[in-house]
């Protein structure tokens, strides 16, 4: 039995659709066409009675490098001479994978290095407290 359910799909607000389908279909999306930002994916089916059914699935795409910066956050007050680490990195293409500049350089968080001098300082004393004991 064939359906006869049809499938419009539509980018944003465009009055014209990107592709129609006869259900069900496999799709490609290309986002490396797309710009970075916010993005609706309109689905309208219509079946054999003229019925209509709309799905819209929001979407974000974020091909760019992406941006890192460092010593100051948003909607953050601030005064003086503001120091600022600003990084943007890639991912590449999806073929090969760079090592070098695919990740940003990060500061140590300060709950890490209390978490390391706590081990220390607890190695410290068991270490002490172990060679203190007389057999």
């Amino acid at each position: 039995m064939e359906t006869k359910t049809r499938i419009r799909l539509y980018l944003d607000d465009a009055a014209e659709p990107i592709g129609e389908y006869a259900a069900p279909v496999s799709f490609e999306l290309d986002t490396r066409r797309l710009a970075d930002g916010a993005h609706v994916l309109r689905i309208v089916s219509t079946d054999a009675t003229g019925h209509e059914g709309l799905r819209l699935l929001p979407f974000t795409v974020r091909n760019g490098p992406a941006i890192d910066v460092e010593g100051v956050r948003d909607h953050q007050t601030v005064d003086g001479v503001l120091p600022l680490l600003i990084n943007a990195y890639g991912k590449g293409d999806q073929k090969q994978f760079r090592l070098y500049g695919s990740e940003t350089p990060r500061g140590i968080p300060a709950w890490v290095i209390v978490l390391i001098i706590g081990f220390v300082g607890w190695a410290a004393h068991y270490l002490i407290t172990y060679a203190s004991i007389k057999t």
